[in-house]
């Protein structure tokens, strides 16, 4: 199956599924830092044809690495269960400060994607959740790789941090897709908590480079 075949399917599951949060479906994108999220999610937000992704490394903070949830859930998630346009501002991790404020209407589809973006209190508006089904170690070191020896002591507090957080709000488990990367692409199945019979209990590829 191509490229766009092989995307465009999974995109037209996604957009068949009922709303989640008001007139959206929020597609939580999860896994470990440096497995990929960003990668794919962009890739599966261009095949819905432009869909806005919201990538929790704009949400967290210095100090709040995985406790920005009630932050989100005012500016964010209450809105869009209303109906209306989400006012929110993104961290700015250079200058330790908020950005301009930014406005996420209530689109048909939306990707969350990021570590946490399947913790328990976010899967109640999740119309579908993705696990990255890449080693921890694998995606540390790629994490590492990709930020150089100047971030080595930020990435030492991450890794004990994302420990602490999947040991008391695991994701992996409530999955109900788990995408793999390889060296040819993309292959997705259905994971632990996807019911037999639905669309995602299928084997599928993509020609993509791997991220």
């Amino acid at each position: 199956m191509g490229v766009q075949q092989s995307l465009e399917a999974l995109a037209r599951e996604i957009a068949g599924l009922p709303p989640s949060l008001g007139p959206v479906r929020v597609i939580g994108v999860d896994g470990h830092a440096g497995s990929g999220k960003s990668t794919f999610a962009d890739r599966l937000a261009e095949a819905l044809g432009g869909a806005p992704v919201l990538h929790l490394d704009d949400v967290a903070t210095h100090g709040e690495l995985f406790d920005w949830w009630e932050r989100l859930r005012r500016q964010v998630v209450e809105p869009l269960a209303a109906g209306r346009p989400a006012h929110w501002a993104p961290y700015d991790w250079a200058a330790r400060r908020y950005g301009p404020e930014r406005v996420l209407e209530p689109a048909p589809v939306l990707l969350v994607e990021g570590v946490g973006a399947g913790r328990r209190a976010l899967r109640p508006h999740l119309a579908r959740l993705l696990w990255m089904e890449t080693p921890r170690e694998t995606s540390w070191g790629r994490g590492r790789r990709r930020d150089g020896r100047e971030l080595s002591d930020f990435w030492d507090g991450w890794e004990r941090a994302e420990l602490a957080h999947f040991s008391d709000d695991p994701s992996r488990p409530f999955a109900d897709t788990l995408v793999h990367q390889s060296g040819t692409g993309y292959e997705w199945t259905s994971g632990a908590s996807a019911t037999p019979g639905t669309p995602f209990a299928l084997t599928d590829r993509d020609g993509l480079p791997q991220a």
